[in-house]
């Protein structure tokens, strides 16, 4: 019968080490961490086949006295804790005393040291035990070499040289991008491969993914209480389907949280396209009382003590630094190399705004307003639809068109005996005007000077698409799309007041299934709620007696059975709240102006207008872009001009 009996200390070791030293990148993440912990300002790493063969890591750090050099191979020794209590506040990146007790039993260590004080440095075998006299200026050299050597078992696991070496590398930049303050340096088999020097997260931050990041990605700060995020997320018309860099730091830690990852997902849910992935690099700070960093062999994984609140931070900082559109994001960047931005005009709107055309001197040529008082018409059948330009958007137009581009706009195509589908509405049952998001008025003169972002409106393309033009060329819209985000986004501002409704004066009547009355009958608040008076007329029959007032006089009936839909397939085990931008997204969806529906000069103005005051206008709810610019730097190569 086997016995029960106490482990060598080898096999100890060797046991640890297989949860610690996975592959050579986990020496250097182990050592280089230490080295941090040690109050390094440089640090070197040299790895030679990938880092089998050899990982070497020195830094200039305080250094290992002569009499601690054994005991710091020795299981759970270490310099970072000293009480229970100091487990619970956890400040270094190391504390069990376990990495070089591990590495040392699966490779050929020797410490060499120079602690601060000392005449000189000493180096220590940790397969003979020697302990010599040894030339250092300062810090500590570890190198390892021959992994696996005493378990050519586990030797056979590793992948190709190039694989552990790229293993090896991001385990560095990881731990370079959290600490932008320190040197680091890698070579690998005698070649110098990265070389950082001291500076800004900035700095660091570009150093390692790229000027390119830098500028296609917003920043993120935020503070509450205890908590602090900063960092950078990409801009979602940047993000692709490939496996992009993210990075997630928590109290300069690198790691891997479910809850982290969730959040910033919901915080893309709207404004990302398809399976397209988002590149970001955050840094959390926390009071690490409230963080357990001690859920993970290899201290990769967190444990919040309030998982919610910290969820609920970042998913508001993240949006936050999302929605800002382009439009307010920038101004015009890209004045045409022809002209200077002062020839690009900051006379104050007439009647009829124009921009004028930028000479290629340089001066403002004298060339006819872009929008003629009475302009060519497109010839007969042709699809491109070229609005009434004689009537020109003003301030006072532009909140008069917008308001009746809102209420009007949503009409649906015609049925085929050239009756609308829309019902007659009353007034609102709300004192005021219906609820509308409202055009601010500048609050400026120079605002009320300055031509606007995405310029002005030249014609409908198809039915489908809106040309504008602005200082540095052509606007291109997505007419259904844009105004889907204007809805959407007015739709998400009234969810928390009392919505605007417009009664019928006809109430809609639906033939339902028992799966829609269902869904009617348990979530007849949350459709009171959403603007919806909806009552039985029987069990197959469901009255709408009136709708949110942007949304009254669309196609009901395709909507509200979308929303009964939606509505039947919530988990009873999730909140209604949760799934509201579901909702709201479906409502937008149904609501937005449909194609070939023709629109007249201030109504597309206005749209435009309505797009650069609205939060997260450069995309759709479902992640497609509303707009896109053509600069004429991009129009003049299209067509070959100056070469």
């Amino acid at each position: 019968m086997p016995r029960i009996h106490l482990l060598p200390d080898a096999l100890i070791n060797q046991i640890a080490a297989g949860e610690v030293v996975e592959r050579p990148a986990s020496l250097v993440k182990e050592l280089v961490e230490n080295a941090l912990d040690a109050g390094a300002r440089a640090v070197a790493v040299t790895l030679e086949q990938g880092g089998v063969r050899r990982v070497r890591v020195q830094d200039d750090g305080h250094g290992i006295a002569r009499e601690e050099l054994a005991l710091a191979v020795m299981r759970h020794a270490t310099s970072k804790l000293h009480t229970a209590e100091d487990l619970e506040r956890i400040a270094t990146m190391g504390f069990r005393g376990e990495a070089l007790a591990a590495i040392a039993s699966v490779c050929r260590l020797t410490i060499t040291s120079r602690a601060q004080g000392s005449e000189h440095a000493w180096r220590f075998d940790a397969v003979s035990g020697e302990l010599a006299p040894a030339a250092l200026e300062s810090g500590t050299v570890i190198d390892c070499a021959d992994l696996y050597y005493n378990t050519p078992a586990r030797r056979k696991f590793l992948k190709s040289e190039s694989t552990e070496y790229a293993h090896c590398e991001e385990a560095l930049r990881r731990v370079a991008l959290s600490r932008p303050e320190v040197a680091f340096a890698l070579s690998h088999n005698a070649r110098s491969v990265l070389h950082l020097k001291p500076g800004t997260p900035e700095e660091r931050l570009a150093a390692l993914l790229g000027e390119t990041f830098i500028e296609r990605s917003r920043a993120v700060e935020a503070e509450a209480g205890p908590a602090r995020l900063f960092g950078r997320v990409i801009e979602p018309r940047h993000a692709d389907q490939s496996r992009p860099p993210q990075y997630w730091f928590v109290n300069g830690r690198f790691v891997r949280d479910r809850m982290l990852t969730q959040a910033l997902r919901q915080a893309y849910a709207d404004v990302l396209h398809g399976s397209r992935q988002p590149a970001f690099a955050l840094f959390l700070t926390i009071d690490p009382a409230l963080v357990d960093v001690n859920v993970h062999p290899a201290k990769i994984e967190v444990r919040f003590r309030d998982s919610q609140a910290v969820f609920r931070f970042v998913l508001d900082a993240v949006r936050r630094a999302l929605a800002p559109s382009r439009i307010a994001l920038e101004a015009p960047e890209e004045t045409d190399r022809r002209g200077s931005p002062e020839s690009l005009g900051t006379a104050p709107l007439p009647q009829q705004p124009s921009l004028p055309y930028p000479s290629r001197s340089g001066a403002p040529a004298s060339r006819p307003a872009p929008y003629p008082a009475s302009p060519p018409r497109a010839p007969a059948g042709s699809r491109l639809h070229d609005a009434d330009a004689g009537s020109r958007l003003h301030d006072a137009a532009a909140e008069t068109a917008y308001l009746a581009f809102a209420r009007s706009a949503l009409a649906p195509t015609r049925e085929a005996d050239g009756t609308s589908a829309v019902r007659p509405v009353a007034e609102s049952t709300e004192k005021g005007s219906p609820e509308i998001p409202a055009l601010p008025a500048a609050t400026s003169t120079d605002d009320a000077l300055a031509p606007p972002p995405l310029g002005y409106a030249l014609a409908q393309l198809h039915g489908i698409y809106l040309l504008a033009q602005n200082a540095a060329g052509l606007v291109l819209v997505d007419i259904h799309a844009a105004h889907e985000r204007i809805l959407y986004e007015g739709l998400k501002e009234a969810w928390d007041r009392t919505p605007s409704v417009q009664r019928l004066l006809v109430p809609l009547v639906l033939a339902v299934d028992a799966r829609e009355y269902a869904a009617w009958e348990e979530h007849r608040e949350t459709l009171e709620r959403l603007g919806f008076d909806v009552g039985a007329l029987g069990p197959e029959q469901l009255a709408v007696r009136s709708a949110p007032s942007l949304l009254a006089q669309g196609a009901l009936e395709p909507l509200v059975r979308a929303l009964l839909h939606e509505l039947s397939e919530l988990p009873q085990s999730l909140a209604v709240e949760s799934f509201r931008d579901k909702i709201l997204a479906t409502m937008a969806c149904h609501g937005a102006v449909r194609a070939n529906r023709p629109l007249t000069l201030p109504e597309m103005n206005a749209l435009l207008r309505a797009m650069e005051r609205t939060e997260r206008s450069d995309q759709c709810n479902h992640g497609r872009p509303t707009w896109v610019q053509l600069s004429l730097t991009e129009l003049d190569r299209l067509f070959l001009r100056g070469r």
